[in-house]
């Protein structure tokens, strides 16, 4: 059975509070865990963070092609290099831009199990940890633009928001066109 919950979008004041980590992982970590992949594949998207929905506990979901994976209390403890990527995010649906980040990183963390998860990796693998680990520590892709950019985004992003209909309080009918 298919179980999603709605993704909090830009605005959301619950997206910019830095979240707690989780002290057991246990069967209602695991069921999260499993709605949250839903979620993930139904919106769609390659990661979701648990503030996305809401839940403002430390671990966030995956997939990059390989099968959902699950990262619990995810710390990461080393970054080089640097690399420019066009990046979404499913709380500012629609909207894209070019990212600068850290190429290569380190990220450690735990799985369902309570088995350490430790993780050296880059380009593409390492953007989605990085992205949800933002998610995680409260900060929105937006805020990772420069001024110029932010700028223009929020305008974009505030009359977006003003000319939702009640109908369609997410926006998404409208960016699709329907």
């Amino acid at each position: 059975m298919v179980n999603t919950l709605p993704i909090r979008l830009y605005g959301d004041p619950v997206l910019n509070v830095v979240t707690t980590e989780v002290a057991d992982i246990d069967g209602k970590i695991a069921a999260l865990a499993e709605t949250m992949i839903d979620t993930m594949y139904e919106a769609p998207g390659v990661g979701l963070a648990a503030n996305q929905i809401g839940v403002q506990k430390r671990l966030f979901v995956y997939d990059k092609g390989e099968g959902p994976v699950v990262v619990v209390n995810p710390v990461i403890v080393e970054s080089d290099g640097e690399w420019t990527y066009e990046e979404g995010c499913l709380s500012v649906p629609g909207l894209s831009w070019e990212i600068t980040r850290p190429n290569a990183i380190h990220l450690v963390g735990y799985d369902l199990d309570g088995n350490e998860i430790d993780v050296e990796t880059d380009e593409f693998e390492g953007r989605i940890f990085q992205h949800e680990m933002d998610h995680l520590n409260g900060v929105l892709l937006v805020e990772r633009l420069d001024a110029d950019q932010r700028r223009e985004a929020k305008k974009l992003l505030r009359s977006r928001r003003l000319s939702l209909s009640a109908g369609d309080p997410d926006g998404l009918a409208q960016l699709l066109g329907e």
